[in-house]
């Protein structure tokens, strides 16, 4: 392990959205080790309350079907926007892998509900890194289908679980993106005594 292949994966990851992907399949083993590696991110208590839905194959079909309904029944006429339900009919087909990130809460509540869902991201931010090793992109969605107590329930959680989201995950069909972030040095304020 050195510093330098850490800091060469962090600075390559990149947002690939579904409609960039190939038809490309993953191999199980990399989803696993993608999975196993989101299973040791930092957590408060040792709650470990990331919990993960894949879906694959023919089940994508099935999860495009849902979010679209749910965006329907949880958008009034104002808010819904014809567009953004064909785009969750069609994302889920477009990646070869579709992950739906949920949250299981501490039952006692000892743990802070932000605490969980920050390490439910650190989770998901060691998934988007195991890909970027394997040259796959990733996309976390976080629309009102995927993040509804109707999605909760979908992957099986209830109560006070949350869903955040989908991630999204495929080879892109081009060459790897470019990034570019402004200088660190207008988001840092050092305090010395």
């Amino acid at each position: 392990m050195t510093a330098e292949g850490i800091t060469e994966v962090i600075r390559h990851r990149r947002t690939i959205k579904p409609k960039e992907f190939s038809d490309q399949s993953i191999p199980r083993e990399i989803i696993d080790e993608m999975l196993e590696n989101a299973n040791w991110a930092p957590t408060h208590g040792m709650t470990e309350p990331w919990r993960f839905t894949v879906f694959t194959g023919d089940a994508r079909q099935e999860l495009a079907d849902f979010l679209a309904e749910t965006y329907r029944l949880v958008t009034t006429e104002d808010t819904f926007r014809q567009n953004k339900y064909e785009g969750m009919k069609r994302n889920a087909t477009l990646a070869p892998v579709v992950i739906a990130i949920g949250m299981k809460r501490q039952p006692s509540g000892k743990i802070a509900e932000l605490d969980e869902i920050q390490a439910v991201a650190c989770a998901v931010q060691n998934i988007h890194l195991t890909a970027t090793s394997y040259g796959i992109g990733g996309f976390w969605s976080s629309n009102v289908a995927a993040t509804s107590e109707k999605m909760r329930d979908y992957i099986g959680l209830s109560g006070e679980d949350r869903a955040l989201g989908l991630f999204y995950l495929g080879y892109p069909a081009k060459d790897w993106p470019e990034g570019k972030r402004q200088s660190v040095s207008e988001k840092v304020r050092w305090i010395d005594s």
